[in-house]
């Protein structure tokens, strides 16, 4: 069939003469219209589904780059100061270690107690009592409470508790109490706690 005779079948052509149920009476060009038509759209929806796809996409390797920049930004931070880390970490070691050193094992407890009845007696103190309480043991370390009692002037026990706090040993103290006797002695009441570091093998 020639165009001309195409045209020919569209004189007098009436849309509402359609027969849906019969398509293959239809003209050849409202055929080839329709089909126009339906391929456009299939390739439109097609089209559209890929670039929505490629979008989303597109949209998660951008924020996957972002992640990986930040990470790669983050662990090139840490490699360009893993030397400073280092020094810093070999300085807290040998601090913790001069600290440890400094904590009392249970053999060095009596000469502890020595080294504070010898503050006192220096400091002119009487002393009254000096008392070991029961251990603590706490994460890291084991707490040893030590009462003590002693008799002086004002400036007596200032002096005594200023050497204990000199002591090379760790001694913290704590919850003291004072008692006007006269004649201007006081008592003093004061419990001194000292600390011994956990061994591995006795966690």
């Amino acid at each position: 069939m020639t165009l001309q005779d195409a045209l020919k079948e569209l004189e007098g052509f009436d849309i509402n003469d359609l027969d849906f149920e019969n398509m293959g009476s239809w003209p050849i060009i409202v055929k080839a219209v329709v089909w126009v038509i339906a391929f456009s759209a299939v390739i439109a929806l097609g089209y559209t589904q890929d670039i929505s796809d490629l979008q989303s996409e597109q949209l998660r390797a951008a924020q996957k780059e972002t992640e990986l920049r930040t990470e790669f930004s983050r662990k090139a931070g840490q490699a360009t100061n893993l030397e400073a880390y280092r020094s810093q970490m070999q300085e807290m070691e040998e601090s913790f270690g001069a600290l440890v050193s400094q904590l009392p094992s249970d053999t060095e407890v009596p000469g502890l107690l020595e080294d504070i009845t010898n503050k006192g007696r220096e400091n002119g103190l009487e002393i009254k009592a000096i008392k070991l309480q029961a251990e603590r043991t706490l994460e890291f370390y084991i707490e040893l409470p030590i009462s003590i009692s002693v008799v002086g002037t004002y400036h007596d026990i200032g002096a005594f508790v200023s050497g204990i706090a000199g002591l090379p040993r760790i001694v913290t103290l704590h919850d003291f109490s004072l008692q006007d006797l006269g004649s201007g002695k006081l008592e003093m009441n004061i419990t001194a706690k000292t600390y011994r570091y956990i061994e591995i093998d006795e966690g």
